[in-house]
């Protein structure tokens, strides 16, 4: 199956701050702003829904690669919004630009890839461990 017809599609997630998304609560850090985990979460969730709403049901996507900048901080009570685009399909691996804002502007931007898998069988094989 080919999955070039994927090119150029977006998607767009948010949340908000809250003290269990800081950078205190999540351990990588010592303030309560929005962690670089969260938002590395929050352009996965944007990226795996865009993908799996596209897919066969035997089929699911794995993130593989990330390379994100965070460049700004975001307090608690901010909402935060992560956008993702589909920028080029090699085969199965899906190549994402991504980026990241809160009410203020851009927090956040780089690139992550995602390879599709047959759900039942990456599922053996990590069970198999």
């Amino acid at each position: 199956m080919s999955y070039e017809s994927l090119v150029g599609m977006t998607n767009a997630v948010e949340e908000i701050v809250t003290e269990k998304n800081t950078a205190l609560a999540l351990g990588s850090g010592s303030l309560k702003v929005f962690a670089t985990p969260a938002m590395i979460r929050l352009i996965e969730e944007a990226s795996a829904t865009l993908v799996e709403k596209n897919l066969p049901l035997e089929s699911t996507s794995v993130g593989i690669s990330l390379n994100v900048k965070h460049t700004a901080p975001t307090p608690i009570g901010m909402k935060v919004r992560a956008e993702v685009k589909i920028i080029s399909v090699e085969g199965r691996k899906i190549i994402f630009e991504v980026a990241a804002f809160d009410e203020r502007g851009e927090i956040g931007r780089g690139s992550h890839e995602r390879f599709i898998v047959d759900r039942k069988k990456f599922q053996s094989k990590a069970d198999a461990k």
